[in-house]
């Protein structure tokens, strides 16, 4: 079921993690499933503010019961012999949830950097770091990776949903970034037809392109059969990246052009090639 779960979500991850021995590959489906499961709660447009919290709270006392040795609900007891045998640690699960509440409440709007970095640590590199773990590598070489490839994927992921995150009152774009180009967010559906747009995404966009290249040199300091399933979520996600920053101008800022510009089929032929070569 929980397999399922990540098929039908995310073909990237999904054949990333196919090429993980079993006992892995069910370790991060599990983790997978507990990012799914708080990532659902602030998604859910039947819960208000205060329920969400509260269902967030209550998955913080999981995790607690989890390292306490009294898992209660399913997914975390899928999460036990992980979180033994594979070091994966408490304050990364809790950075998740903590991620989550911050798009609990008021949509986030052009967040300070560093709210911005917070965010994108929490969302993404805390994710990094449980998946790096499960990997085989959880010393500070995989922590680098993590961290890195974090943040180039969920800026890319940024990049490439702007128009649908302002159209449900969403700018994660950073305060700064916007305010250098004159680009004026209170209206959030209006931010791609301003003039200073595109200058401003492309900025952020080098930002992710280097992010990419220091998770290239982090992964060439650690074995390269554990850092496969990191190389092809990295590749699928650089690999659009690149595709949208050759996108001209007008096309970058049309919002009914979509921004997802790597296919399944293609995403299964980065994973084979990534995981036998």
């Amino acid at each position: 079921m929980i397999a399922q779960t990540v098929r039908d979500a995310s073909t990237s991850f999904y054949w990333a993690m196919r090429i993980l021995p079993k006992s892995q590959r069910r370790a991060m489906f599990a983790v997978y499933a507990f990012c799914r499961n708080v990532d659902d709660i602030v998604d859910s447009e039947q819960l208000d503010e205060a329920e969400k919290r509260k269902q967030l709270t209550a998955w913080r006392q999981e995790i607690d019961a989890l390292y306490a040795g009294r898992p209660r609900r399913a997914e975390t007891r899928a999460l036990e012999v992980p979180m033994q045998e594979l070091s994966l640690r408490r304050d990364d699960f809790m950075d998740v949830i903590a991620g989550m509440e911050m798009d609990a409440g008021e949509p986030i709007v052009a967040p300070s950097k560093e709210t911005f970095d917070l965010y994108v640590d929490r969302v993404a590199c805390a994710v990094g770091r449980l998946c790096v773990c499960v990997f085989g590598d959880p010393t500070d070489y995989g922590t680098a990776v993590a961290h890195h490839t974090g943040r180039a994927l969920q800026i890319t992921n940024i990049l490439r949903d702007v128009d649908e995150d302002a159209g449900i009152g969403r700018v994660y774009l950073p305060r700064e970034l916007l305010e250098t180009h004159d680009v004026d967010y209170s209206d959030p559906v209006k931010i791609t037809s301003q003039p200073g747009f595109v200058a401003m995404w492309r900025e952020l966009a080098e930002i992710a392109r280097g992010e990419f290249v220091d998770a290239e040199a982090a992964m060439n300091l650690c074995r390269k059969d554990v850092m496969r399933p990191a190389r092809i979520m990295k590749a699928v996600y650089q690999r659009n990246l690149e595709r949208m920053m050759a996108l001209p101008d007008a096309t970058l800022a049309d919002p009914k052009v979509s921004k997802r510009l790597v296919g399944s089929k293609e995403k299964l032929l980065i994973a084979v090639r990534h995981g036998f070569f």
